[in-house]
């Protein structure tokens, strides 16, 4: 009889963004324990591209924690590692599911839990690194790169405009957006604009007022890996602190990233060459506000059009070799 292999279930049931920066650690769970069956509990839409990470081998559907973790695991997981916060919420989900072993950041209502301390404004893909660390496992927070989908890209060689985010006060203003893309489309370059199915109305105001035409609305249009397969081929991305702008990471893409309420200390990418980041605050901000972030706002459209002019400055042959090392790194 085939002996069952262990199991390691890592929670992380929050959005792209989040999934794709504990990449990293997720990959480090891999190496060091490359026999096991590695499940990662978050959202169901989020699951075709785990097979763009290379470490997960399923997803169990969750989201937030609202609800109890789906108890789908036979026999119990022999490890359970929570990349979701700091507890005590998150590790207690995870206690209910009789675990063998816990891996988590310590807090003092679950003093069964011996992990290392929390510490706030902690860079978001080091604080999972460190947290694998403190037991004995190696993760490198820069292994960000992604696979490239076996999809074409709707359009390549693309501008991809994405004025949406999870909440308003990381929306730079539409209108400022516009006036970007709208000069892009001028100096030549072709311009799309993304965004999910219920940010198509902003998407399509955007294009409208930048005089794009209606195909180039790509809003609703795509799945998740028709849009990694269009930030793939990207000339450039243009968007706020959203999960589109990891994308953006992982594949190396040119990018103008406007930063604000959060600083990009704690979420921004790695220095790389062809990302550009561009911030305004002294500290953090009201994340879950309606009305965009004033670091947002400090940002007007001649500073971002030249962000974007210097990161497309980035030659075809240069683009071409970065996604060779993608492809060829996984």
């Amino acid at each position: 009889m085939a002996v069952a292999r262990p199991t390691t279930l890592v929670l992380r049931a929050l959005g792209l963004g989040d999934l794709l920066v504990a990449v990293p650690a997720l990959r480090g769970l891999r190496s060091a324990h490359p026999g096991d069956r590695l499940v990662l509990a978050a959202p169901a839409p989020l699951a075709p591209l785990t097979a763009l990470i290379g470490a997960v081998d399923a997803v169990l559907p969750a989201t937030g924690l609202d609800s109890p973790l789906p108890a789908r695991l036979s026999p119990p997981p022999s490890l359970a590692v929570n990349l979701h916060g700091a507890g005590p919420q998150s590790t207690r989900a995870l206690l209910a599911l009789k675990p063998d072993r816990v891996w988590a950041y310590a807090h003092p209502e679950l003093p069964e839990v011996d992990g290392p301390r929390w510490r706030d404004r902690e860079h978001e893909r080091l604080r999972w690194c460190r947290l694998l660390a403190a037991y004995g496992v190696g993760a490198d927070p820069d292994d960000l790169d992604l696979a490239v989908p076996d999809e074409p890209p709707p359009v390549a060689g693309a501008v991809v405009v994405h004025p949406g985010a999870a909440y308003g006060s990381r929306r730079w203003p539409a209108g400022r957006f516009a006036a970007v893309a709208a000069a892009l489309r001028r100096a030549g370059h072709r311009v799309v604009v993304t965004g999910s199915a219920a940010e198509r109305e902003l998407a399509t105001g955007v294009a409208v007022r930048a005089g794009l035409p209606p195909a180039a609305v790509l809003a609703g249009r795509t799945g998740l890996l028709e849009l990694a397969a269009l930030i793939a081929a990207a000339r450039l991305v243009l968007c706020g602190d959203t999960g589109v702008a990891h994308l953006a990471t992982g594949y190396r893409t040119p990018s103008v990233l406007l930063f604000g309420p959060t600083p990009p200390a704690e979420w921004g990418p790695p220095d790389r060459e062809g990302q550009v980041v561009l911030w305004k605050g002294s500290g953090p901000g009201e994340t879950f506000a309606d009305s965009p972030d004033p670091a947002l706002l400090e940002l007007g459209v001649p500073e971002v059009l030249a962000a974007a002019s210097r990161a497309l400055e980035l030659t075809d042959d240069d683009r071409q070799g970065r996604l060779s090392v993608t492809v060829a790194s996984q």
